[in-house]
């Protein structure tokens, strides 16, 4: 079946007739597309049989196709004829974000998760990433490429800016998680439903939203070591989405200095067992002191090496010393964490 924003709906052979009880698939994993026409249909080929041979319950892959110009849509409307368990949706506006949100809020599905079109994450991940959440253990899973047990082919200039910027995350925002940009990730459709009104990028930060947002909710999140395969010829300018997820981390904590994401309130629906503060102020007081020692050794080292260059080389200094800070405060005070077991309930297993 084919969905587009506007409204139009058109049905393939393979959707229920009239009167046949759809069953509702378990898992809603999520693939953003746009201009993928040259491997897309070997790689939804590949992800949709390895579903069909290790997923024991209904699943559905939905192709989220953010306004391709190629023949993108084409290829995807010829497989979601063939295979039943493909949807296609298609957005007239671009961002991965807004494709998530979007297909996220309609789905019917209890899990609901996301992976890039060119599948750099090894698909052996994809069982340990969904089992705490259908287990009820979790209620957020997440891939990391940075964990000492992941093997990546990443660069090492996006290693280092990668590690940079989850530093100021750990520092700034108290988040846990060692990867937020990783695009491989899980969720529970009731917590997804709770967070996504709240939720206001439509691009890249998306992820770093969610995450931040689930951790100071007292979500529970799990991690997962993945393999990974940085696609060298990728159209996503590294040094341009971290400026932009540097934009999108000032904009959050300036929200929830400001109460505009209601934390305690949505621990309390959540099920979180409550904490004795938000620390959002003190957050606060850390960001305003890193963002001055960011603006410093950004106009020390401007001068001699170019504006570019300087904002680097300060995003690289200011995350190291981050990391080390938010090192220290671990040592110091320790991890507290307290979350209450969740359950969910799933359908048969899908008969093999």
């Amino acid at each position: 079946m084919t969905i587009t924003d506007p409204g139009t709906v058109v049905h393939h052979p393979q959707d229920p007739g009239a009167g046949v009880p759809a069953r509702v698939p378990v898992l809603d994993l999520t693939v953003p597309v746009c201009n993928e026409e040259a491997r897309l249909e070997a790689n939804l080929r590949r992800l949709h049989g390895h579903l069909m041979e290790s997923l024991p319950h209904a699943f559905r892959i939905t192709v989220a196709d953010n306004a391709s110009t190629d023949g993108t849509l084409r290829i995807a409307e010829r497989l979601a004829r063939e295979l039943p368990e493909l949807l296609v949706v298609r957005f007239q506006d671009r961002g991965r974000g807004n494709a998530l949100r979007q297909v996220w809020q309609n789905s019917p599905s209890p899990i609901l998760a996301y992976m890039e079109a060119e599948l750099p994450a090894d698909l052996s991940a994809l069982a340990p990433l969904l089992a705490p959440l259908l287990s009820g253990h979790s209620d957020v899973a997440v891939g990391t490429r940075l964990s000492p047990a992941s093997h990546t082919n990443l660069s090492p200039q996006r290693q280092i800016i990668s590690r940079s910027y989850n530093a100021l995350l750990r520092t700034l925002m108290g988040a846990h998680v060692s990867d937020a940009q990783c695009a491989f990730k899980a969720i529970r459709a009731d917590a997804a439903r709770k967070l996504l009104p709240y939720i206001k990028d439509d691009r890249w930060f998306f992820d770093t939203e969610l995450m931040i947002d689930a951790e100071l909710c007292g979500l529970r999140v799990h991690e997962v070591p993945v393999d990974w395969t940085d696609d060298p010829n990728s159209s996503v300018d590294v040094v341009r989405t971290a400026f932009a997820d540097l934009r999108g981390m000032a904009r959050l904590m300036r929200d929830l200095a400001r109460g505009r994401v209601p934390v305690r309130e949505l621990r309390r629906e959540l099920g979180a067992v409550a904490e004795t503060g938000s620390g959002i102020p003190g957050r606060v007081l850390r960001a305003l002191g890193w963002a001055a020692v960011f603006v410093v050794v950004v106009l020390l080292t401007s001068n001699p090496l170019g504006l570019l260059p300087g904002a680097l080389t300060a995003l690289v200094l200011t995350g190291s010393a981050a990391r080390v800070a938010a090192g220290l405060r671990v040592v110091l005070r320790g991890k507290k964490s307290a979350h209450r077991p969740h359950s969910i309930e799933l359908p048969q297993a899908r008969a093999q």
